[in-house]
């Protein structure tokens, strides 16, 4: 026996399958599916129905979300904004909200348990249009969300933690709020007494021009200081008015621009346990399996039949 033949021999007890039938099997396994090609479609069909009921059947849950405002810090003088803060970060509100002292604040103002809160909380940026996004590119906008079993329990945990990014990310906001607040009062105050000095300016004036007791000269001396008092007290007032108008447009600004806020309180919404467009999803991939699976042992099992 020559080597080569018994090279091939030993080749061929190793493989059992030469290559020729191997093409032949993956032939035969193409026509049978193609054969019965209806078999997959159902199973598809059938494993999107069956996925999609099974999501209906799942346990209710409930989801609430507050749409929060991070708000842009300027300068104390209005001049600018701040560079790299809290309130420029939107990550930070995600740290904030898996925060273990969040999660814990949050469950004792809801009601719920921390464990029922710990994966069920979320954040993530709102959806705005390409417009708005152009307009306001700087304008960041976060969702804070919660998912659990009760929905006046799940809007509790929402607003809790919503207000815990608020009061995490204003303590500069707050206070220039305080300091602009403070400037307004005490410019108030200077404002009622500047207009009592002129309400009593202009009384005397009055009175000492109906005073035919007085002479001429120690009149019109009288009246001269009077009115000198009087124009001063009126351009200090406008000087004030001036100052109170700036201030009270600052502090519009800090509080509407500024500072962060909630814009949306929280709001629950059912939802379901399983996502009805992946239960469907899988439903179908395992239908198109098992429907594979059918048309490949339609005729083998079919065969079987016949030779009983």
């Amino acid at each position: 026996m020559s080597v080569g033949r018994e090279l091939r021999e030993r080749q061929a007890r190793r493989d059992p399958f030469p290559p020729e039938e191997q093409e032949v099997d993956v032939r035969g396994l193409g026509a049978a599916i193609a054969a019965r090609w209806w078999l997959p479609l159902v199973g598809i069909l059938a494993g999107i129905a069956v996925g999609y009921v099974l999501s209906l059947g799942g346990t209710t849950l409930y989801r609430a979300e507050a749409l929060l405002y991070l708000g842009q810090p300027f300068t104390p003088s209005g001049g600018g904004q701040i560079g790299p803060s809290l309130q420029s970060n939107p990550s930070i509100v995600s740290e904030i909200v898996r925060s273990e002292a969040a999660l814990r604040q949050a469950a004792r103002r809801s009601g719920l348990r921390v464990g029922q809160l710990r994966g069920n909380v979320s954040s993530r940026p709102a959806e705005v249009s390409a417009t708005f996004r152009r307009q306001a590119a700087t304008t960041t906008l976060i969702v804070v969300s919660v998912q659990g079993p009760a929905p006046g329990k799940v809007e509790r945990a929402a607003t809790a933690l919503a207000g815990r990014v608020v009061a995490a990310t204003s303590p500069y906001v707050n206070d220039k709020i305080r300091g602009i607040r403070e400037r307004v009062r005490a410019n108030r105050r200077n404002l009622a007494e500047v207009e009592a000095r002129l309400t009593t300016a202009q009384r005397l004036q009055t009175e000492v021009l109906g005073n035919r007791s007085l002479g001429e000269v120690e009149r019109l001396l009288l009246v001269t200081n009077l009115q000198s008092q009087i124009s001063f007290a009126e351009q200090r007032r406008a000087a004030i008015e001036d100052i109170l108008l700036n201030a009270n447009q600052q502090l519009s600004l800090a509080e509407n621009v500024e500072r962060s806020q909630v814009v949306n309180e929280a709001v629950a919404t059912k939802t379901s346990a399983r996502n009805a467009r992946t239960s469907a999803l899988v439903g179908a991939a395992i239908g198109l399996i098992l429907g594979l699976l059918a048309a490949l042992l339609w005729e083998p099992l079919a065969a079987r039949r016949s030779g009983r």
